[in-house]
This record gives structure tokens, C-alpha cells and sequence, in this order.
């Protein structure tokens, strides 16, 4: 039997309590589960347009071409339910849980198979009693174009599925809260006579119609969708905004034993891009299924429904290997970017994460980039954080980036005020520019920043995101300690967070362990070598070798750092005093000339002065008589005044 793939809505449903309510009443139950089916469940399903794939004892899986109609029919049956025999014992009431995945489906027959099936049963297994749980994507989708008010329960790890699932639920009691259905028509059972014009008409049609089905094999199209009796045939769904499909890298090695590097990068690829808030990825094994097929990027995004391809090679020669990656807008075939990535073979494993992360961070740059400069006359929540993400990684950063950036920020999260990203995202930035010395309400942003990393916490526990973000509002905060255990639990969530990879780092430096924090910010620059923001990487191994009178290695980063970001205040100074401990103290007056000029305030007025506006808070005794032997020695040095 031929298979066939598309892009599709699944509503999975299931009775709550089925075994309990079968040990009861076992006939009674039967015949109240079909009334259910009869009354309530398949007219919904008919009217939203939705096809009845299957059933067993006490679920349903179906299938829409619309995740709104998917959707809107869900919310409709689990009102229905509300209004179906109240008088009815809680104990004996059947309450329904709704999942509802939108993913590409293997269709066979009249069956559908795959991953996007497979998550939608794993969100109804999560949904209590009476509730409608929708993965993030389905969310994306249906934002702005649905009433229901959706609460984000983070991201959960289910059965079979390789990657966390964001998960969002329309409550029972939200349900409550939408109109009450209104009754079927009655269909009469009598007979009516029908006048002979009528009936002559109605017969011709019938058997016009038995021509057609007599004749539909012969004349279907290939790819047609199954649909039911009631429904009409819906147009394709819009790609979603970041929908990618990663398809299998090409091994151009001489050994084919090569094909298992090739295929981990897009694997690994695939994992990361899946991580993206808002992103759409096409599944591995979907992906896997176009191996050693000619490419044709539109036919592609067409049966997959995504806008975008990436495709790629490895080749190896020696002890080197050479990883390229191309970027396909499907609707317009054009290649949006190309990226080369050359290295020398070592731990082969290291080697894979490293280039796959350099990928997936530089696309998505480059995703965020096409996005923000798509046309939108009625720009929504996604609208504004996709400028808001291109504007932040065009770089270079200063007070005023910054500000317009946090602008973007707070308009999506006025929009979509329950994101926990966007929580999260207001909550690094605020406390980030407090960090940065880039801000004059610096109280106000710290407070706003804490309020709302704590949401974002208590929402999604499971997320690395909030922990990152309540890890920068207790650095911002001088709270070292307490912020390492947050930037942990990030990247043990996941170990490729660059934002938690730099702030353990500066906690570490903070506590007294300098050696770790700089191979901590080693790490991040392997991650991202290329990022506007390389300069504060660079920064802060600069610094850490100040601390430790390493003073050739300091002013060798700290002069990158400068060349990468020359209006920086704070890089000025801190290459000022390498300089004068270094013993070349006219670069360093001048160095410190310019940190001056940049400040903005008075805190290099004296060396009092920038102690008490640089308030590092609780330093580990150790790290602060580093402070004074090195970096504040240096500044007196350079022409620093003590008072």
C-alpha cells in the first residue's frame, strides 16, 4: 500500500477514568460512550471539517486540515460535555482529555502514523479531565486568531519523543466560560413525502453520483486528502513562520564509513534547531525518508509545509574535516545563506556538537533576520520578537540598541503577557543593561526583572530559559552563589545555552574559581566564534587573566575585546590597567582617557568613586584582594586618582 506524507492537525481524545467507569457499569458505559460519539463528537468533528481517522474503547484520533478548526472543535466538544446530563453523579460523568499536535503524518490507507501523531496522544495523556492541551506550535498558530485564553505549563518531557515539549492548556474552567452549544436539529424519523419533480431530481443526482464513485479510482488525484463524507476540501495550511526541514547531510567522503558523522550533524542539528522558541522542525525520521532523493526544494515544501530547507555535506580528508550548510527559501528556491565550517578531526564527538551548535546558532540568526523583515500590516507577539532577535544579534551593543530592543520585547509581552519566554527574555535583558552599566533605573529594572523571572520559573520549572534568566537577575543582584546553582540547572536542561555558559563563568570568577571560568568562556567562544557579541566573551577572559597577573594574555584579549566593541567604557579601563601594569603607561592614560569620555558618569572619577559604583557585593575574599593587587593597582597606575 503506497504511503504519503502531509502536513496535519491531530486531535487525540480520550474518556477519563475508563477502566473505573467500565468496572461499574460495564453495558451502560458502552451505550453512553456511543451516544457521545453520535450526539456529540462526530457532528463537531463533521462541522469543523475534521475526518474521524479511528476509535477504540474509549478514544478518538482525528484529523483537520485547519489547526483553528481542530482546535475550535476541540474547545467546542469539552464545552458540550459540560451540558450533557447534569443531573449525572460526578463518579459516573465522562469527561473527556483533547490533545492537539500540528506535525507531518505518514498516511497509509485510511490510518496516519508518525511523530506528529505520537505527541498529540502524549498531550492528551497530560491533560486533566475536561481540558484541552496544544503543543507550542499548534499555540503559534491559533495566537490572535482564537479567544481562548491558553495556560503555558512548560515544557515537559513525554514517553518516545526525544525532545521536551512545550505544552499549553485550555482549562475546564476557561471552558466554562465560553457559550453554551446550541441543540442539533432534530432529524425526523417519519417518512415525507416528496413531490415527483423533486424526487426525480434527487434520484439523477444519485446517479450522477454512483457514476463518480463507480468511476473515482480512475480519476483521483495521487495526493489527494482524505476527508469525510461532510467535509469539504480545505486548502493547505500556511507554513508555520520558522518551519525548517534539516535533510540528511550528504557524505562526500571516499569512506562510506564516514556516514555516521554526517548523519549526526544532522541530527544534532535538528535537536538544536527544535529548541527555538517558535520553530517548526520536520522530524528526523521524516527528514531521513528524501536520503539519496534528487532535491526539489518547492515540491519539499510543499508536502511538508515549511518554508525553509537546510542542506549540507561533510567531507573529511586527513585529520580535517570540512561541514558546509545551505539555507533554502522554498516558495522562492533562492539560498538565503551559506556557512563553511573547517576543522581539525579530534574528539570526533566534541568536534560534532561544536560545528552543529555553530550552525543551528548562525541559521538562526539568519531566520530571524528574514522574519523581521517580512511585511506584516498587523504585527502580533512574534512579529515583534523576531525584530526584536535580529536587532539584538546584529550587534553592536549600546545603551540605545539595547533600549530599542527591550522596546520590541515589551510590546510582544503586552501581546502575549503568559510567554515564558518573553517573560524570560524581558528578565535577561533588564537585568543584563544593569550588568552592562547600560541603564539609569537600575533599581526599577532589577525589580521588574526578578518579578518576572520568578514567573517564568514557577510556569515552566522544566525550562532552561527561566532558570538562565533567574540565574542573571541574582548576578545582576551580586548573588554568585545562588546564581551558579540557576546557570547549572540551565545547561543541564541544555548544555549549549551560550547565555548560561558566560554567566556560570563570571560566578565563577566571582567565587574564586578564575581557571574554570576561563575555560568556560573558551567553551562559549568555540560555540559562537562568529556573534557581535564576541567582544564580551573575549572581555571576560581578559579579565580573568588580569586577576591572576597574567598580564601579556590580558591585554592580548582584552585588545580584541576593545577592537570588537571600541565604545565600551569598562573594556577601556580594564585594558588601561594591563597596559600600566604591563609598563606601557602611555597607552594605558590613554586607554583610560577614553573610558572616561565613554562612562556617561563620574565612576572613573577616582578609584573610591568606581569601587562604590562598581559594587561587586559578596567576592569571595580571595578574588577581591585580586581586585585591589590587579585590576584596581593597574587604574592607579594609569592616572586614576584615590579619591
Amino acid at each position: 500500500m503506497a504511503t504519503t506524507r502531509r502536513l496535519a492537525a491531530i486531535l487525540a481524545a480520550d474518556v477519563a477514568g475508563y477502566s473505573r467507569l467500565m468496572g461499574a457499569d460495564e453495558e451502560r458505559t458502552l451505550e453512553r460512550l456511543k451516544a457521545l460519539r453520535r450526539q456529540l463528537i462526530d457532528p463537531k468533528t463533521g462541522e469543523h471539517h475534521g475526518r474521524i481517522v479511528k476509535t477504540t474503547g474509549d478514544g478518538v484520533l482525528a484529523e483537520f486540515s485547519s489547526i483553528v478548526d481542530a482546535v475550535r472543535c476541540a474547545a467546542e466538544v469539552q464545552r458540550g460535555m459540560l451540558d450533557r446530563k447534569p443531573d449525572v453523579p460526578d463518579e459516573r460523568r465522562i469527561r473527556l482529555r483533547i490533545g492537539i499536535n500540528l506535525g507531518d503524518v505518514l498516511v497509509e490507507g485510511d490510518d496516519i502514523f508518525g511523530d506528529g501523531v505520537n505527541v498529540a496522544a502524549r498531550l492528551e495523556a497530560l491533560a486533566e479531565p475536561g481540558e484541552v492541551c496544544v503543543s507550542g506550535v499548534v499555540r503559534d498558530q491559533i495566537h490572535g486568531k482564537l479567544p481562548y485564553p491558553l495556560e503555558d505549563k512548560g515544557e515537559q518531557s513525554v514517553k518516545n519523543i526525544a525532545q521536551p515539549v512545550r505544552v499549553y492548556a485550555l482549562r475546564p474552567d476557561a471552558i466554562a466560560d465560553l457559550p453554551a452549544l446550541s441543540p442539533p436539529e432534530a432529524t425526523p424519523r417519519s417518512r415525507r413525502t416528496v413531490p415527483v419533480a423533486i424526487g426525480a431530481a434527487i434520484g439523477a443526482v444519485l446517479v450522477i453520483a454512483a457514476g463518480v464513485w463507480w468511476l473515482w479510482p480512475a480519476i483521483k488525484p495521487a495526493s489527494t486528502p482524505l476527508v469525510s463524507a461532510t467535509t469539504t476540501i480545505a486548502q493547505p495550511l500556511t507554513a508555520p513562520r520558522l518551519s525548517i526541514v534539516v535533510l540528511p547531510f550528504a557524505n562526500l567522503s571516499n569512506d562510506p564509513d564516514q556516514q555516521y558523522f554526517a548523519d549526526g550533524i544532522t541530527e544534532n542539528v535538528t535537536t538544536d534547531l527544535s529548541r527555538i522558541v517558535h520553530s517548526f522542525v520536520i522530524s528526523r525520521n521524516t527528514a531521513f525518508t528524501y536520503r539519496n532523493k534528487p532535491i526539489n526544494t518547492k515540491q519539499i515544501g510543499r508536502e511538508l509545509g515549511v518554508r525553509y530547507v537546510l542542506e549540507g555535506s561533510v567531507q573529511r580528508s586527513g585529520n580535517r574535516v570540512r561541514v558546509t550548510a545551505q539555507l533554502i527559501d522554498v516558495e522562492t528556491d533562492t539560498h538565503l545563506w551559506v556557512e563553511r565550517f573547517d576543522r581539525d578531526i579530534g574528539d570526533l564527538f566534541a568536534l560534532q556538537d561544536e560545528i552543529t551548535h555553530g550552525i543551528a546558532v548562525t541559521l538562526y540568526a539568519q531566520l530571524a533576520k528574514v522574519e523581521a523583515a517580512r511585511p506584516s500590516q498587523n504585527p502580533d507577539a512574534i512579529d515583534y520578537t523576531f525584530r526584536a532577535h535580529a536587532l539584538l544579534l546584529a550587534g553592536p551593543w549600546s545603551r540605545e540598541r539595547i533600549a530599542e530592543v527591550l522596546a520590541l520585547y515589551e510590546q510582544a509581552l503586552a501581546l502575549d503577557p503568559h510567554s515564558v519566554e518573553l517573560q524570560s527574555f524581558v528578565a535577561l535583558l533588564l537585568a543584563d543593561r544593569v550588568i552592562n552599566n547600560m541603564t539609569d533605573t537600575a533599581a526599577a529594572d532589577l525589580a521588574l526583572a526578578e518579578r518576572l523571572a520568578r514567573q517564568a520559573l514557577a510556569a515552566a520549572p522544566q525550562g532552561s530559559l527561566p532558570h538562565e534568566a533567574m540565574g542573571v537577575v541574582l548576578r545582576a543582584q551580586h548573588r554568585y552563589a545562588e546564581a551558579t546553582p540557576e546557570y547549572e540547572a540551565a545547561l543541564a536542561l541544555n548544555p549549549n545555552r551560550v547565555g548560561s555558559l558566560r554567566g556560570l563563568a563570571f560566578c565563577k570568577l566571582m567565587t574564586g574559581a578564575i581557571e574554570e571560568a576561563i575555560s568556560l568562556e573558551e567553551q562559549v567562544i568555540r560555540l559562537e566564534p562568529r556573534v557581535a557579541s564576541v567582544g564580551v566573551f573575549y572581555r571576560q577572559i581578559g579579565f580573568a587573566h588580569l586577576l591572576l597577573s597574567r598580564t601579556n594574555e590580558a591585554v592580548v584579549w582584552l585588545e580584541k575585546a576593545r577592537n570588537a566593541f571600541p565604545a565600551h567604557p569598562i573594556i577601556r579601563a580594564q585594558l588601561a590597567s594591563a597596559y600600566a601594569l604591563a609598563g606601557e603607561t602611555e597607552r594605558a592614560a590613554a586607554e583610560f582617557a577614553e573610558a572616561r569620555t565613554l562612562s556617561g558618569d563620574d565612576r572613573f572619577s577616582s578609584l573610591a568613586r568606581l569601587k562604590a559604583v562598581e559594587d561587586f557585593g559578596a567576592l569571595a575574599p580571595k578574588v577581591r584582594a585580586l581586585f585591589d593587587a590587579t585590576y584596581y593597582a593597574g587604574l592607579r597606575k594609569a592616572g586614576m586618582p584615590e579619591e
